[in-house]
């Protein structure tokens, strides 16, 4: 896995956080929620090739 990816994560989880009290305060909860959808639905798409290739080690590392 690459530092980037990890640097990329955490810069989304602060801008969203920082994002959604913004939107909280100012009485806007449906979008602070959407937002944080969409920023897990983002961090999602870029972690799920790195669960598929662990899969497939753990698979042919149990192969007979």
């Amino acid at each position: 896995m690459e530092i980037s990816l990890i640097f990329r994560i955490a810069a989304v989880g602060i801008l969203v956080s920082v994002l959604s009290q913004v939107l909280k305060h100012s009485g806007r909860d449906e979008h602070a929620f959407l937002l944080s959808l969409a920023a897990l639905v983002l961090v999602l798409g870029w972690i799920v090739p790195y669960i598929y290739d662990l899969f497939e080690t753990i698979q042919t590392l149990f192969e007979f």
